[in-house]
Order: structure tokens, then C-alpha cells, then sequence
């Protein structure tokens, strides 16, 4: 691998994206990047009223903290469009996601991201 590769891991609300940083660490250690950790939270959800969300994004926080990624968290509808230009400029190289059996829009923002940014490898990790 010829320069190193920043990695982008993208979580949702729930303790079990640990999985994915974990992930996502391992991989910018190997293509000596820098790792980013990043939410995306729809304009209507209110996740600071809701306990436990809160406490999971805090726990996720202090993950990222432990493997050195800086964690971001971003309100907008536009998740693709956010990902997108947030990796433009990062130099995102790699990009690490969840695979969620159970909700289809969730693979339709990974197959809208593969046609968008065709020069980043990305990490499909299994649910």
C-alpha cells in the first residue's frame, strides 16, 4: 500500500458500534491513517432527551477517545451527501460501516456511497 489511508467509521446510537471502531482502528493501523468517528443524526431525532442513546454516543465518545479517532456528530437528512464531503476532506481512504440485516435503508446509503465515492475501500462489517 503505497501512502497511508485516513479510515472513517460511522456509528449509530448503540453501544454494539464499538464492533466497528474496533474495526475500523485495526485498519488505520495497518494502512497507517488516521481513524475518524463519526454519527450522523437525522434533524428530528432528539437523542439528548433520550437517556440512553446519550449514554451510548458518551460510551462510543470515550471508545473513540481510547484509540486515539476523533469522533464526530452531525445533524443532518443528508447522510450521504454528509459522509461524502466529510471524507473529501478528511482524505478518507477507508470507510468502515455496520451491516444491519434489519433495515433496508440502511444498505441503500451503502450502495449510494459506493456509486459516490469509488476511490475509498469500504468495510462492510457483519451485524
Amino acid at each position: 500500500m503505497g501512502k497511508s489511508q485516513n479510515v472513517l467509521i460511522c456509528v449509530t446510537r448503540q453501544r454494539s458500534c464499538e464492533r466497528l471502531i474496533r474495526v475500523g482502528y485495526e485498519r488505520s493501523k495497518t494502512s497507517g491513517g488516521k481513524p475518524y468517528v463519526i454519527h450522523v443524526a437525522p434533524l428530528e431525532e432528539n437523542f439528548l432527551g433520550n437517556p440512553k442513546e446519550g449514554e451510548a454516543l458518551d460510551y462510543l465518545f470515550d471508545i473513540s477517545k481510547q484509540v486515539g479517532a476523533e469522533m464526530t456528530v452531525l445533524r443532518s437528512n443528508q447522510v450521504v451527501e454528509v459522509l461524502s464531503s466529510f471524507s473529501q476532506k478528511h482524505n478518507i481512504g477507508i470507510m468502515v460501516l455496520g451491516e444491519s440485516p434489519s433495515s433496508q435503508g440502511k444498505s441503500d446509503i451503502i450502495r449510494k456511497l459506493k456509486e459516490k465515492l469509488t476511490d475509498i475501500e469500504f468495510v462492510v462489517v457483519p451485524a
